[in-house]
């Protein structure tokens, strides 16, 4: 076969995939306009709602992600409340839901929108990815659904469900099959819908074509034409390579109280959680004695000690192994080693209201009867309704 022949193949093969990626528009569409759920974002929605319900559903939930919203919303309802904040307030309006740095970054790029565009949220792809935290996927979101720009918005869903409905073989960490995702879709970009298109996409993946447990792939608009699931290899798609192993960490944590308060330290301003506040910790699994001569050391006398639960917590790329240490002393403030103390005190309600403490900390949270991230909000509504 001549050049001339592969080059009318190419073209007939594009021209087929081009017709199956058209072919997927309508019913989906139709599936979302009877199906998707009623979410408050979604309601006619500002480019701000939308950019912070976007930026808190990236790799959270959106079950866990409602409540979290409807506070920040409360909270901060604007950009120019963003840009204005201090972290500690950010943060706590932020306790709960992990990967605390896209919370910086919001606020960064609240600070660049008043500064650069007097306060209001550019409106195209290319001046969005431009902001801080935002990137080809966020831009896409907010440009097609807050002002009807028919650009694509791909994440794990859409490549997920793509990948399935396509049987493609692709590797969807590879960031150029995320880009021909992207180029498909900008194809077949309903122009006049845009952001419905780009958030049935995501339904799609969150409800029905989901990344754990069965796919329900009776209720799915794709069904008839889906290649993986007439192959009856649904489970063997999206492809993805495996992800590096996680670095683990052993940690002791130090639960330290007098009568009215506990002992917290706030992290660096850089890495892993910076500027959150913790219980005091140690490196390794410390034996009792060890963590008395610690506090020895501080000019601490413990006037009790016991042993506490061990816990677990995964982040993206590293684990923690804890276990942890209840221990009263006489007066917080009076630590006589001769050393600056490395803590704060705070009273109970200082500490729940005040201070963001990652969930990391849950497991001993409680020992200090102290409530994190949702579920004081949850005890104070049950208290509301009743």
């Amino acid at each position: 076969m001549g050049q001339q022949g592969e080059k009318e193949q190419d073209e007939n093969r594009a021209e087929t995939g081009l017709n199956e990626m058209k072919a997927l528009v309508e019913p989906l569409l139709a599936w979302y306009d009877r199906s998707h759920r009623i979410l408050p974002w979604r309601e006619m929605p500002t480019a701000y709602q939308v950019w912070v319900s976007e930026i808190m559903l990236q790799q959270t939930r959106v079950a866990a992600v409602m409540p979290y919203y409807e506070r920040f919303l409360k909270a901060l309802p604007d950009i120019a409340h963003l840009a204005q904040v201090s972290e500690e307030e950010l943060l706590k309006l932020w306790e709960g839901l992990g990967y605390y740095n896209r919370a910086r970054n919001l606020q960064k790029a609240a600070m660049q929108i008043q500064k650069e565009y007097g306060g209001e949220m550019p409106d195209t792809w290319e001046e969005l990815i431009k902001l801080p935290g935002i990137g080809s996927y966020t831009a896409g979101a907010v440009a097609s659904i807050a002002f009807g720009r028919p650009v694509p918005a791909v994440d794990g869903n859409v490549l997920r469900i793509l990948s399935r409905v396509r049987m493609d073989d692709g590797d969807i960490m590879d960031q150029k099959v995320r880009r021909e995702a992207e180029k498909r879709l900008q194809a077949v970009m309903p122009e006049e819908r845009a952001g419905d298109f780009n958030q049935a996409l995501m339904e799609l993946g969150a409800v029905i074509c989901i990344p754990n447990g069965v796919p329900k792939c009776g209720e799915c608009p794709w069904q008839a034409v889906c290649r993986a699931r007439a192959a009856g290899k649904i489970s063997e798609y999206p492809k993805k390579s495996k992800k590096k192993p996680r670095k683990t960490e052993e940690k002791t944590i130090l639960v330290i109280q007098d009568e009215n308060r506990t002992a917290l330290c706030k992290r660096p301003s850089r890495g892993l959680l910076a500027g959150m506040y913790e219980f005091p910790s140690l490196p390794g699994h410390r034996t009792r004695e060890e963590v008395l001569s610690y506090l020895d050391g501080l000019g601490y006398k413990a006037v009790h000690i016991r042993r506490l639960e061990d816990a677990r917590h995964i982040f993206t790329h590293r684990e923690w192994n804890m276990i942890g240490y209840a221990i009263r002393v006489d007066e917080l403030e009076r630590g006589s080693g001769g050393g600056e103390i490395p803590f704060l005190f705070a009273e109970r309600n200082e500490t729940e209201q005040r201070y963001p403490i990652p969930s990391a900390f849950s497991a001993y949270a409680k020992y200090v009867k102290i409530r994190l991230g949702n579920e004081k909000y949850q005890e104070e509504r049950f208290f509301d309704a009743e």
